[in-house]
């Protein structure tokens, strides 16, 4: 059984950045309202010509160099959005002919904000499984699509990015490197605490976002810690194993709640929130593409991911980089 390695990482962010003081001057809020309950400063927001499809693809194209892979070494390719541009084809499909993949499957998953761990997930147990060799792993959303610019308790929350990941099939017997184990979970019970209000085919209903922001963060700390710990019981290890957390970045109160949970020194926790604000699904990827990039996170450290979003979804991963 082939173990899935985590071979590259990649990144995109719209060109244009919202400060919370540009907000401010068109909603009834302000830098420091939104700092003290989110720690969020400013978000990317996507252009006419940024598409869901388009950031992914550059992410993807990124992640492949990072990994020093060519294209045909990519067997499937998994996007992560609850914002595509269509209903179908999936935007994974644009992304593999954006590549001029000739072979190979593609398909989309939604799960919000806890997207990227299922797709993680999907591939790793592809790999596992010997459907495929390469997987391209995307989270890419454009949430300010769905915005009510109006709502200052929602549109300040959310950005738009892309954020990709590389996996290859490796030795099963090598245990220094590879996804280790992931955890998923899911409760429809309590769907309506985040949700879009509306779909195609409702033509009545234009399709924002609504959320219960306080019962999303009493659910919040407790379920994420879980999931770490059954990722962390799964493989023997105890907290002190772990060298870097890459959290969601939905709630900078949340993360750091989680990083104290696990002993870990600010410093060991990756925090984008402040920049991108919530990016859903690409957030995971670009924390991680990041870290990566700027040289704090190296071959071989143990990172643990983990996310919650509407559905209510939520997960973890373990990886040795």
């Amino acid at each position: 059984m082939a173990r899935a390695l985590l071979e590259g990482v990649g990144a995109y962010l719209p060109r244009r950045i919202v400060s919370n003081d540009a907000l401010a001057e068109r909603i009834d809020t302000s830098d420091a309202w939104i700092r003290s309950r989110t720690g969020i400063g400013a978000r990317h927001i996507a252009e006419a010509d940024e598409s869901c499809a388009m950031m992914a693809t550059a992410a993807a194209r990124q992640a492949l160099a990072n990994a020093r892979a060519r294209v045909d070494e990519v067997d499937a390719v998994i996007v992560a959005t609850a914002t595509p541009d269509q209903t179908f084809p999936a935007t994974a499909v644009r992304v593999q002919a954006a590549l001029g993949m000739a072979r190979g499957f593609s398909f989309d998953i939604s799960a919000a904000c806890s997207g990227f761990v299922y797709a993680l997930s999907v591939a790793d147990g592809m790999i596992r499984a010997g459907q495929a060799r390469g997987v391209l792993v995307i989270g890419a959303e454009v949430f300010s699509r769905l915005m009510d610019w109006q709502d200052r308790s929602t549109c300040v929350l959310f950005g738009d990015g892309a954020g990709a990941v590389f996996l290859r099939a490796g030795a099963a017997d090598d245990e220094t490197r590879g996804i280790l184990s992931t955890h998923l979970h899911a409760d429809g019970s309590l769907g309506d605490l985040l949700y879009i209000d509306g779909a195609v085919g409702q033509p009545d209903r234009p399709g924002t976002l609504v959320m219960n922001g306080r019962e999303i963060f009493r659910h919040a700390v407790v379920k994420l810690a879980s999931a770490v710990d059954e990722a962390l019981a799964a493989n023997g290890l105890d907290a002190s194993a772990i060298d870097w957390l890459v959290p969601h970045q939905a709630n900078l109160r949340i993360i750091d709640a989680m990083g104290k949970r696990l002993a870990l020194p600010p410093e060991r926790v990756v925090v984008t929130v402040e920049r991108h604000a919530n990016t859903s699904a690409a957030s995971i990827p670009l924390a991680l593409a990041e870290a990566v990039a700027d040289g704090r996170i190296k071959r071989h450290d143990l990172v643990v991911m983990e996310a919650l979003g509407g559905g209510l979804t939520w997960g973890s991963a373990l990886v040795r980089m």
